[in-house]
């Protein structure tokens, strides 16, 4: 009876923490076009990103974590750092300007579609199967009805849509980049990440005088949206985020992705007020269906022979090719 119990709790522990990912990142998007309404968008991602460092800071000070060292580690963190933080934060909030909180979210939601198309090319071990290209191809349909692809994008701000998809391209870029470079270094998934925000807090702290003065007057309301984007939409969301995977692994904690969008939308349109045409949904669900498909695997074979095919899978694979969590997961 006891087992049962502590086996019932811990299973409503992950499930709750699973919603709670999906309902902080899903309400990302609607934060980030509050942020605009005040602040410039290099603005919103500087703050984003030093609300997000500083609760990834407290969580490895209470942890006693120590960041990582080594030159060739930082000088890949700085990589990642652009490409996972603050590249795709940047493209966001410049994409929210000029279209919906609802979309945003919605060409977030192809992030698993631009993964499994660069992972065929960049990751030797990943096989394409007719299963996954029918789902890259079902995603990218879903896409076009997004878009309104038959009546000639008509409504749609090319400009912001197309910085919304590059900013969903650069995650699975920065993830495949990770995964070549720094899987099986020996630090903690923690120090790591915190590393890497501190990094893109550092770049957008050089970038975002360049382009942007100081605001006249302090928003509250914006001022808050970005800092709960930061502490909640980025630090805690991270924390939350390695904890899953490290209880109920990355296939499961990744079905995070596939609730996004659908949050994203209804609090636009709840909260927002914005509009939503009947393709918008019929699209991200197509979008979906498509990107569940795009992370089907083959059943692995059972028995010795099955122990065999592991033993020559892994001599033919690189041997960063396991020892990586998922970061297409991450830094939404």
């Amino acid at each position: 009876m006891t087992t049962a119990i502590h086996t019932g709790t811990r299973t409503l522990d992950w499930r709750l923490r699973f919603a709670a990912l999906s309902l902080i990142w899903g309400f990302s998007f609607l934060l980030i076009k509050v942020g605009t309404e005040g602040y410039a968008p290099f603005q919103v991602t500087l703050g984003r990103l030093l609300f997000g460092t500083a609760v990834l800071a407290a969580a490895m000070a209470v942890k006693r974590e120590r960041l990582p060292r080594g030159a060739r580690t930082w000088g890949h963190l700085t990589v990642a750092a652009f490409l996972l933080n603050a590249l795709p934060f940047s493209l966001f909030a410049y994409a929210e300007l000029t279209i919906p909180s609802t979309l945003a979210g919605i060409c977030n939601a192809t992030s698993p579609l631009w993964g499994m198309a660069l992972s065929l090319v960049a990751l030797s071990e990943d096989r394409p199967t007719r299963t996954r290209v029918a789902g890259l191809g079902l995603g990218f349909l879903g896409v076009l009805t997004v878009l309104g692809a038959w009546q000639g994008f008509h409504g749609l701000d090319a400009r912001g849509t197309a910085m919304a998809l590059l900013a969903s391209l650069s995650y699975p870029i920065g993830w495949i980049y990770l995964r070549r470079t720094l899987a099986g270094v020996g630090h903690s998934h923690l120090s790591m990440a915190g590393a890497q925000l501190l990094l893109a807090t550092l770049q957008l702290a050089v970038v975002t005088p360049l382009f942007t003065d100081l605001p006249s007057r302090f928003a509250v309301t914006p001022l808050l949206a970005i800092a709960a984007l930061g502490a909640l939409g980025t630090g805690l969301a991270l924390l939350i985020q390695y904890g899953l995977v490290a209880e109920v692994g990355p296939t499961t904690a990744q079905m995070v992705t596939y609730f996004i969008p659908v949050i994203a939308t209804a609090a636009g349109v709840a909260i927002l007020g914005e509009s939503l045409s009947w393709s918008t949904p019929v699209g991200a669900v197509i979008v979906l269906a498509g990107a569940a498909l795009t992370q089907v695997r083959h059943s692995a074979p059972s028995g010795a022979r099955g122990r065999i095919v592991a033993r020559l899978r892994r001599g033919a694979r690189p041997a960063h090719a396991e020892s990586h969590p998922r970061h297409d997961l991450a830094a939404r």
